[in-house]
């Protein structure tokens, strides 16, 4: 079996313009007839969005403390076996992960793991030769290392370019693939969790991605570039062979369990401006066993009768807080249903609509009404929680019953003020900060909600859900 070709688009801090630069080379080998898969490292929501803008297939996202070696290969392999390229965008700079000593869940990390070469992205503001320093020091930082190509971007002139092309020519020996000048009409507009997520982009923002990427594609070398992605100088063929045997084992293992649970199970997993930040793989999951079917509760009156679980995931309930108050009718179905023993998942923004209310947005004081199926309040604030958790169940009494490690992560800017003291939190955290003093996870009726955001590809998560779906469907 060949490796697709792919590349690995990394920067050497945040805020490097990784996401434009790679979605641009996406747009460039599309024009170039290739089918490009994308992915994103790490536990990224907004990203992939556009990702999926451009390529017109669905990015995947790539974390090893999420989703393991063995999940991260299995995901890479299966999703890119019917592509021509793959461009894996990378998270933060290119040795950042978990910890100061290691690569462990980085960028580096991951191109090591999958054989990847990688583009190293420069912003090439406020430095001329000094970033042949920075680059030489990225390349010999780490040993045998991947970096094949440099972008160059944010150049402020012809002049300046000259500079940063003379430095390099007597220092480093790879290549510039692209030299893309300072242009601020190309910018994104974000807030504060990222980028806007694409699902929020109306026809004529989608319609200005696609014609930037283009306008940046023109400053890329893509000649060096699908050269560079050709080469396969870090994996033999014993390797390859292995690495699609393990996943071949693994599929086999899995294969009794990958047929449908039971006709009657459905699930409904709301995708709408508030809520949509969920991985790809995990509706994938869900879908090999179940019915899937999306609402909104921001538009639609409730939840559909024959529902036997809802999914309530990430996103931004806060901004449209007032329209998501406006719906009684769905707050009242979801606060129903869970009351009759429906099992619901919520992550994050499903977990802040399940409060009481949601209050201080844009430094309001108004308290909009949401499900209220927990007595506690969900206050926005200023301060980032970010980071991975790993959280022990405390209780035996869920459906995910004696399972006992999670791993996820958290990101958000609120923090939920529990108004009973005998509200139940089931997660002990070893990482992570959680709803309150290093605990997570509201738990009542068969509803769980947490901050913390799961992957299910290397755990019995959906397993267990799901199985709870099946017996609610035969009530």
């Amino acid at each position: 079996m060949m490796k697709t070709p792919g590349i690995v688009i990394a920067g050497i801090t945040s805020g490097v313009g990784k996401t434009t630069i790679s979605i641009a080379i996406m747009q460039g080998l599309l024009k170039r007839g290739y089918k490009v898969q994308p992915f994103k490292i790490g536990p990224d929501f907004i990203d992939p969005s556009y990702h999926n803008i451009i390529s017109k297939r669905r990015s995947r996202n790539l974390d090893v403390w999420l989703m393991g070696i063995n999940g991260l290969q299995e995901s890479y392999l299966e999703n890119s076996v019917d592509s021509d390229f793959t461009v894996l965008e990378g998270v933060m700079g290119l040795y950042d992960g978990m910890t100061g000593k290691n690569n462990f869940a980085s960028t580096a990390h991951v191109s090591k793991i999958l054989d990847l070469p990688i583009l190293l992205v420069v912003d090439a503001k406020k430095a001329a030769r000094s970033l042949a320093a920075i680059t030489l020091g990225f390349i010999k930082f780490e040993h045998k290392s991947r970096i094949s190509g440099v972008i160059l971007n944010n150049i402020a002139s012809e002049r300046h370019l000259r500079y940063i092309t003379e430095a390099f020519e007597s220092k480093i020996k790879i290549p510039i693939v692209g030299k893309i000048f300072n242009d601020k009409t190309l910018i994104y507009h974000e807030r504060h969790l990222g980028l806007i997520p694409g699902l929020e982009l109306n026809a004529k923002l989608q319609n200005s991605i696609i014609k930037n990427s283009n306008i940046i594609a023109e400053h890329l070398d893509f000649e060096k570039i699908i050269q560079i992605g050709r080469k396969i100088n870090y994996l033999d063929g014993s390797k390859i062979e292995k690495f699609s045997l393990d996943l071949v084992n693994r599929k086999s293992r899995y294969q009794s369990s990958e047929k449908l649970l039971d006709s009657k199970v459905k699930i409904s997993v709301a995708l709408d401006k508030s809520f949509n930040f969920y991985y790809q793989d995990n509706l994938d999951m869900l879908h090999k066993k179940a019915k899937i079917e999306f609402f909104s509760p921001l538009d639609d009156r409730c939840v559909s009768e024959d529902t036997t679980g809802i999914i309530l995931g990430g996103g931004f309930p806060e901004i449209i807080a007032d329209k998501l108050e406006k719906n009684s009718n769905m707050r009242k179905s979801i606060l129903d249903l869970a009351e009759k023993d429906i099992p619901i998942y919520a992550e994050c923004g499903g977990l802040m609509y399940l409060t009481k209310t949601i209050s201080g947005y844009k430094n309001s004081k108004k308290k909009h009404k949401m499900v209220g199926l927990f007595d506690a309040d969900t206050i926005m604030t200023n301060k980032v929680t970010l980071g991975y958790t790993e959280a022990l169940l405390n209780n035996n009494e869920t459906y995910l019953g004696k399972i006992r490690k999670v791993r996820g992560h958290e990101f958000h800017y609120s923090t939920v003020v529990i108004n009973n003291t005998d509200l139940e939190l089931i997660y002990n955290l070893k990482k992570g900060r959680g709803i309150k003093d290093g605990k997570d996870g509201f738990h009542t009726h068969n509803s769980i909600a947490s901050y913390m955001h799961t992957h299910f590809i290397n755990s019995t998560f959906s397993d267990r859900f799901l199985k709870y779906c099946v017996q609610y469907s035969r009530k």
